[in-house]
Formats: C-alpha cells, sequence, structure tokens
C-alpha cells in the first residue's frame, strides 16, 4: 500500500497536528514494513530529515499565506497524490480535500472551530470551518485522538458512527521517569519543587482558573510549591486570550507564579520529572497529550473533567470541575503535600501511560488505512 500524507505541519512539532504526523512517520514503519509513504509538503518547509525505509518527501510549490495553505489543501495535494500514484490519501489533520480520485482519511483531532464560540473566526474562517466540515463528510474514514472528540464528530459533522474510529496518541520513550537534568533546572531558573503547567494560553485551557485557585494555594503552601506557567504568555488580551499577568497582579500572587517563557522540546521531559504537580484544567481538549507525557514521567497530574481529559487520565489522577477554583486548589495542596498519595499517584500514571503506545496506534492507523481501500473497491461495504 502506498500513502501519501499531508505534512502541512511538519515544521510545527509545537502544535498537535505537528506532533501528529512524526508520529505517524516514526510508528508506521511498525505495522507495516512494506508500507510505502510519500510525505508531501509545501516548498517553504524544506525538510531535511531523513525517512524510514520506503518513504520520501515530495515538494509541492506552494504559495505562503491563508489562501496558500487552502490551495495546497484542496488542489496540490490531491494532484501530489495522482502524481506519486499514492493509493489513498491521509490528511492528519481537519484539512482534507474537497474532492479525490482515490480514497481519503481524515484525523479531525477536535471540533473547536465549530462548537466554541470565541474561536469560530472571522466570516473566512467560519467559511473555512463549513469547507473542511463538508470535505470530512466525504472522507473514507475518519480518525480522532478521543472517545469525546467521537461523539462531537458524530453528532456535530453528522458523520455515522462506524466511519469514525479513536486511536489514542502514543507517548514518545523520551517521555520516561529519571532524575531532571540539572543544566535544564538552571536554565529555565526552576525552583527545588513546584506544581506546572505547560502549554497555550488560550481560554479554553483554563490558565486563569488555576491562576485563581493559586488564590488558596498561595497563602497555605505558595512558598514551597510555586506555580510555574511554562510557555509563551499572550502579549495582549483579546477575546481569545485573558489578560493573565494583570490577574496576577491583582490576586497579589507575584510570589507564588513564576513565568519562565518558551520551553524547548527536548527539555519538556526535565520540566515534567521536576515538577510535584502537573495540572491541566482545560475545558476542551482533543486528547489531552500533556497529561499523558507528565503521567509517563511519573509525575502526578490534575486535570478537568471535561473533554477528553478523564478518559486519557483514567484512575491515575485527580479531575476536577474546571470552574472549580477550590477543588483545583484542594486536588494540588493534596498531590503536593501527602507524599504517599503523590507516590502511588505516580505509580499508576506510569501504568496508564503505558496503555498508549506507538504499535497500538500505528497498528489501528493501518488497520483504518486497509477499511478505506476496502470501502474505495467495494462501497457497499
Amino acid at each position: 500500500m502506498h500513502v501519501a500524507v499531508n505534512a502541512f505541519y511538519w515544521n510545527r512539532p509545537d502544535t498537535g497536528s505537528g506532533q501528529y504526523v512524526h508520529q505517524l512517520v516514526r510508528h508506521l514503519p511498525h505495522a507495516d514494513p512494506d508500507l510505502r509513504l510519500t510525505m508531501v509538503v509545501p516548498a517553504q518547509i524544506t525538510p531535511h530529515e531523513p525517512l524510514p525505509s520506503g518513504y520520501r518527501w515530495h515538494v509541492a510549490q506552494a504559495p505562503v499565506g491563508h489562501l496558500g495553505k487552502l490551495y495546497f489543501e484542496q488542489v496540490l495535494f490531491p494532484r501530489a497524490c495522482l502524481s506519486v500514484r499514492a493509493d489513498l490519501a491521509h490528511v492528519p489533520y481537519w484539512g482534507s480535500p474537497l474532492q479525490s480520485r482515490i480514497p481519503v482519511v481524515v484525523t479531525v483531532h477536535d471540533l473547536i472551530a465549530m462548537l466554541l464560540r470565541e474561536y469560530r473566526g472571522s466570516p473566512l474562517a467560519r467559511l473555512y470551518t463549513g469547507l473542511v466540515a463538508t470535505a470530512a463528510r466525504g472522507a473514507s474514514q475518519v480518525i480522532t485522538d478521543s472517545n469525546a472528540s467521537r461523539s462531537d464528530i458524530v453528532a456535530h459533522l453528522h458523520i455515522p458512527a462506524a466511519r469514525v474510529h479513536t486511536i489514542y496518541l502514543a507517548v514518545e520513550e523520551r517521555f520516561c521517569p529519571g532524575p531532571p537534568s540539572q543544566a535544564v533546572v538552571t536554565k529555565y531558573r526552576l525552583p527545588s519543587s513546584f506544581v506546572l503547567y505547560l502549554g497555550g494560553y488560550d481560554r479554553r485551557k483554563n490558565v486563569d482558573g488555576l491562576v485563581r485557585a493559586y488564590g488558596y494555594v498561595g497563602p497555605a503552601i505558595g512558598n514551597e510549591f510555586p506555580l510555574v506557567l511554562a510557555g509563551r504568555l499572550p502579549q495582549r488580551a483579546t477575546s481569545r486570550f485573558p489578560d493573565l499577568k494583570r490577574l496576577i497582579h491583582e490576586l497579589e500572587l507575584e510570589p507564588f507564579v513564576h513565568c519562565i517563557g518558551f520551553v524547548e522540546e527536548e527539555d519538556k521531559p526535565d520540566l515534567y520529572r521536576s515538577a510535584a504537580v502537573a495540572v491541566q484544567p482545560s475545558r476542551y481538549e482533543g486528547f489531552g497529550l500533556t497529561a499523558l507525557e507528565a503521567m509517563a514521567c511519573g509525575t502526578p497530574v490534575v486535570v478537568s473533567n471535561s473533554s477528553s481529559l478523564p478518559e486519557v487520565v483514567g484512575p491515575a489522577g485527580f479531575t476536577v470541575d474546571p470552574d472549580d477554583t477550590r477543588g483545583i486548589a484542594a486536588a494540588i495542596i493534596a498531590c503536593a503535600t501527602q507524599p504517599a498519595l503523590s507516590m502511588d499517584l505516580g505509580r499508576k500514571g506510569l501504568h496508564q501511560a503505558a496503555l498508549f503506545s506507538g504499535e497500538r496506534f500505528a497498528h489501528q492507523t493501518h488497520t483504518v488505512y486497509r477499511q478505506a481501500m476496502a470501502c474505495h473497491t467495494n462501497p457497499a461495504q
């Protein structure tokens, strides 16, 4: 089988779509050594990384900008699929072509742009969402990252449940227990013990709720366990981004909250290993990879009880209402101050994280490829 993959996000490992396309290349050889993959990229990406045997790059001359991305998705990628004589196309994000002469598998990570009002964007953005929603309905098979997202896709895109498949992401092997690197601790000026938030700062992430929870945590244990906010904070407040610095100042939490800025991908495992607790209080997540990475490093986690997070964490962490700041605070304090509980959650987290394997991800994805090919050959299936 020869699969052409839309690799538009290859150079964006800071995004879920970028991480996903790297997982495809990393793990699919384990499912089928004879599988051939052609990674189709726009010219501005200029990939240099070597690929596994049987995999290759195909560069398409796409213009830059939003219209260039649309042209790449709807015209250049389908054209490249025919040029390289692929049997199947896989678009690993919500951006599949409306028309294709070969079967298409699309991975829809979440429906944030459709379901959350503040993410719907301009009229042009809403038009794009409508286009890719229509294209997804025409795909042979749809992959998503969680049962929560699968339910949303079936309900809101009106795609038959039999064509929508939950395939959990894998956690990379570099996320594992061990002593943190002192070089990383020094680089980010990390406290000796702390509570970690690592991720984005848009409103669905509910970091403002976490900061408000530190209004209770800070006076109790904030000196021993300050909150470390990792990642670039927004430069200004908008409808999508709260003004966290102002909130921290208003609540007089400066002594208890440390903002360390952008974190390099290679430093993330050591950041988790250094933390006493990792918190992901989001109101909506298509998967919740941050919590999984933290658990794989043996770090206790506190997550919200919304969307996909409970199914990712399972019995291995605290799940709390994202709007219950007292509940978030209580869970953080319990994890940070009770060593026996922390050790127990760490052990459970390692067991839970081990369930999300690259081998399973690869074999289940390959099965969907075969189903898409079979449905294309015999549409009655």
